[in-house]
């Protein structure tokens, strides 16, 4: 009896050590980083947008097209530059049997006057197939999102991507606000905030 109090202690001495140990150690966080040079330009360069995301999205989504995605971003010169991704015949209609597009261009004047791409190569068009599939579960149109996030937060929202986290479909809402980047994420389905 004896050895086995003796081995239920050192057990029990053993999971506290590593519970201890567990807990010692910082806890790695699910956000990403967004110290890079990149967004540090962009972050520098978005106040010069003459529309907000959500105005974008709008224009993007006229005519029964629906917007997918849509982020602010450097272009390959290094400028200011608005991106959404569409699907031409709307939600409702299935990637393959769809047209999957860009609308991008600067947003620094009024009116905006994007330039659509189709996608056909394999990872454009991959991406904007998970985006379409992920917003055709939303209760809310992705401008709707938009604007109620950046109703809920300070700053300036500045990228709408739909996601996958945790078996769920989410949008994740990056929003700039003095100089740092903060992310929430909605439930598609719900249209809620998440935790």
């Amino acid at each position: 009896m004896f050895c086995q109090s003796t081995s239920f202690l050192r057990l029990l001495s053993t999971s506290v050590t590593v519970a201890a140990v567990a807990l010692a150690i910082p806890q790695v966080s699910s956000a990403k980083e967004y110290a890079d040079e990149e967004t540090a330009a962009l972050l520098q360069v978005l106040g010069n947008s003459k529309l907000s995301l959500a105005d974008g999205v709008r224009q993007a989504s006229k005519g029964g097209e629906a917007a997918i995605s849509a982020k602010f971003e450097m272009d390959d010169n290094k400028k200011l530059s608005l991106s959404v991704y569409t699907a031409e015949k709307g939600l409702g209609e299935d990637p393959e049997h769809n047209v999957l597009k860009e609308f991008s261009g600067s947003p620094e004047q009024t009116p905006w006057s994007p330039e659509a791409e189709v996608f056909k190569d394999l990872e454009h068009v991959s991406r904007a197939s998970e985006h379409l599939t992920l917003m055709a579960l939303a209760k809310h149109s992705l401008a709707d999102l938009i604007t109620t996030a950046q109703k809920q937060h300070k700053g300036t929202v500045f990228s709408a991507i739909p996601e996958v986290q945790n078996h769920r479909a989410v949008l994740l809402v990056l929003v700039a606000n003095q100089g740092k980047v903060n992310e929430y994420r909605y439930d598609l389905v719900t249209g809620h905030a998440l935790p």
